[in-house]
């Protein structure tokens, strides 16, 4: 890749590790995490994640990871797959793993675009992308996620009526969001009415961020975007 490639820019997160781990959680780094963890190389698939053909869904930036163990949960049938860079938010998405007693997920420690674009093309249902670090400054503003390099291997890697889901409590990422999706045409946005992106699906329970947003009196925006 070359400088001027968006996708040159790999480093779209920040921290990768904070307080040390409790006894529980680093057991399940150490014990857990190496059934779980996505290959680092070659070519992935349903088939080589879990062995069989199921659909996919992906969520960049799991947090502690109550989004994906609850949609998991949901649709045991489909195969999750998360990326975060945070340890600590690792351990967090383990713990529900394990106390949920779920089989259907593989997680990544790092960069989702490193697993994403691994992935076939057209092989995900559903791509989370919620509270994503901001970047509120000017000169970091490339760092975001909703940019056209990431947003390139979304297009291709969703099958067509696939879902980008954003959520965000941060204004200014929002508007970056609106006026980045409305030019792109391989998405259209599902919205029909304001209250379509200020509700709280059955499907889509607030995270702790949301929650946490909401108690300092922020608006949180969910948005969903169809590919075409």
């Amino acid at each position: 890749m070359t400088a001027s490639d968006p996708l040159s820019i790999r480093r779209l997160y920040g921290r990768a590790q904070g307080h040390p781990l409790r006894s529980n959680a680093q057991r399940l780094v150490d014990e857990l995490l190496p059934a779980l963890a996505v290959p680092g190389e070659g070519t992935l698939s349903a088939e080589r994640l879990f062995g069989d053909g199921r659909s996919l869904a992906f969520e960049v930036g799991f947090g502690k990871g109550e989004h994906l163990g609850f949609q998991a949960g949901r649709a045991p049938g489909t195969g999750f797959i998360g990326a975060e860079p945070y340890l600590n938010g690792v351990a967090g998405l383990l713990a529900e793993v394990e106390a949920r007693g779920l089989q259907n997920v593989r997680i990544h420690r790092g960069d989702a675009l490193d697993v994403l674009e691994r992935l076939p093309d057209a092989s995900l249902d559903t791509l989370y992308l919620l509270h994503p670090d901001p970047w509120p400054k000017a000169r970091h503003a490339k760092r975001r996620f909703v940019n056209p390099g990431p947003l390139s291997v979304v297009a291709a890697k969703l099958k067509p009526g696939g879902e980008f889901r954003v959520a965000t409590d941060h204004v200014g990422y929002m508007r970056h969001t609106l006026a980045v999706m409305q030019s792109d045409r391989r998405f259209e946005w599902t919205a029909e009415t304001p209250d379509d992106w200020e509700r709280v699906p059955a499907d889509w329970p607030d995270t702790r961020f949301a929650q946490k947003a909401r108690r300092l009196g922020h608006d949180v925006w969910r948005l969903i975007y169809r590919r075409l």
